[in-house]
């Protein structure tokens, strides 16, 4: 590979790459290298978005830890994990109801080694009839855990 091409390489990763890592510039901190932990967690959003999107609401959910405690705020309150999947299965009961998810404007905020809060915007793309477009914001807290970063506690407005 060539220098040049190396160097084009390099530049579309940081176009790709950058806008969704980094939050919002402010004078005091013109430029922000994202740490190894706010990139995992990226990962974990970005992994469930392709999960979405290909209407495997098995490997979306498993961005979420697999546990008792786990909530999801949303227009109702829905505790536990096994709570939380029948609540998604029961509001996206087809491929089409799910639509097409994007998210943006990630912002993670780390809050120690083993915990970490991502704030970010969804988007719903999907036809009318199947509920028409929809969005908002969202709040995660995620916890390192063996099987890497899961996310606990999910806010989410419509």
């Amino acid at each position: 590979m060539t220098l040049q091409s190396s160097i084009r390489l390099a530049a579309v990763f940081l176009v790709l790459l950058v806008p969704v890592t980094l939050p919002a510039q402010t004078a005091a901190d013109p430029l922000h290298t994202a740490s190894r932990q706010e990139l995992d967690v990226i990962k974990v959003l970005l992994a469930q978005e392709a999960a979405w999107n290909k209407g495997d609401l098995t490997a979306f959910a498993s961005g979420y830890k697999d546990s008792p405690d786990t909530l999801f705020i949303g227009h109702q309150l829905s505790r536990g994990y096994a709570g939380m999947v029948d609540q998604y299965k029961r509001d996206y009961p087809t491929r089409a109801a799910m639509g097409t998810l994007s998210f943006t404007d990630l912002e993670v905020h780390p809050l120690d080694e083993n915990f970490a809060v991502c704030i970010g915007k969804y988007h719903l793309d999907r036809a009318k009839k199947d509920g028409g477009n929809a969005g908002g914001i969202f709040s995660l807290v995620l916890e390192k855990t063996t099987d890497g970063w899961r996310i606990i506690v999910d806010h989410t407005t419509s």
